[in-house]
């Protein structure tokens, strides 16, 4: 249950984040939404009077703020310059076999023989629709949204393996702490250096950012890490494979990205996988 609400909320962050480019710069929108929930989780932090984490706990909180806080949200805001949010929720079909790669790595999963041919089907399909879809060779944005997805994929993992102790909110609460002195002077300075004249910045714009920074960046998380924690990091990840094709289902509803017979095929097959996978043996270490 929480962890399809973490999907669900995450699912509109392409679309999101493209609407938001339309009047803010990549970086304002990559780094600059971090800094914006840096401060909701710091208030959160106060209120619950939480502990401040030490020792192998803080070392595993960075990680997570590399991949979630910082790596991806960048990473992806920069490659949205070039593709599409349709074309980018669909590359992020490789997060969920590679987010079960980093479980078994970090966190001592050992998913089973069907676990791995599900996820790796679907997966598959996944980047030969993508391949379909591109003309000519993979540019740099992709190479660029693919190294966003092997952060978050270990970011993911690790804040999974994290939240068995600490908790979900806790753990992403303090990942945005950990980076907000990067993310907060460098989002300041990009929305300075790059964002359009207040008189021109859209309605669209400004909820595409408020949607990325609270709600991708931070809630969407509580229920993620939650999910995560109690299901596992492997069997949670597969739910991800339904997050490409309704994140272009929201890109088509939203910014009229172009939707066609391909794209309810590979939905169609992609989320089969993700259903076998997610029921699929999963032992822990």
């Amino acid at each position: 249950m929480f962890s399809a609400l973490g999907v669900l909320a995450f699912s509109l962050s392409f679309t999101a984040t493209r609407a938001a480019m339309g009047s803010f710069g990549a970086v304002t929108v990559g780094v600059g939404r971090a800094a914006v929930a840096g401060v909701f989780a710091m208030a959160w932090l106060a209120y619950g009077r939480a502990e401040r984490p030490r020792g192998a706990a803080l070392g595993s909180l960075a990680v997570v703020a590399l991949g979630v806080v910082l790596g991806f949200p960048l990473l992806s805001a920069l490659s949205l310059r070039e593709v599409s949010a349709s074309h980018g929720a669909i590359v992020f079909g490789l997060a969920p076999t590679l987010t079960a790669l980093f479980a078994t790595l970090r966190a001592g999963e050992r998913p089973s023989t069907r676990f791995w041919l599900a996820s790796l089907l679907g997966t598959a399909a996944t980047l030969l629709f993508a391949l379909t879809r591109t003309h000519g060779p993979p540019s740099s944005a992709d190479a660029l949204l693919l190294g966003g997805v092997v952060l978050v994929a270990l970011g993911y993992a690790e804040g999974g393996r994290l939240a068995r102790t600490l908790g979900g909110p806790t753990v992403i609460c303090w990942a945005l702490v950990l980076a907000w002195p990067v993310s907060a002077p460098v989002g300041l300075w990009a929305a300075l250096s790059e964002t359009r004249p207040a008189a021109v910045v859209s309605a669209a714009s400004l909820a595409g950012f408020a949607y990325i920074s609270i709600v991708s960046m931070l809630l969407g998380f509580f229920a993620w890490y939650r999910g995560i924690a109690r299901f596992g990091v492997a069997r949670a990840s597969q739910l991800q494979l339904a997050q490409g094709p309704l994140g272009a289902l929201w890109s088509h509803w939203l910014l009229g990205d172009a939707l066609t017979g391909g794209h309810a095929l590979t939905s169609a097959f992609v989320i089969s996988c993700a259903v076998v996978a997610s029921r699929s043996r999963v032992d822990p270490r």
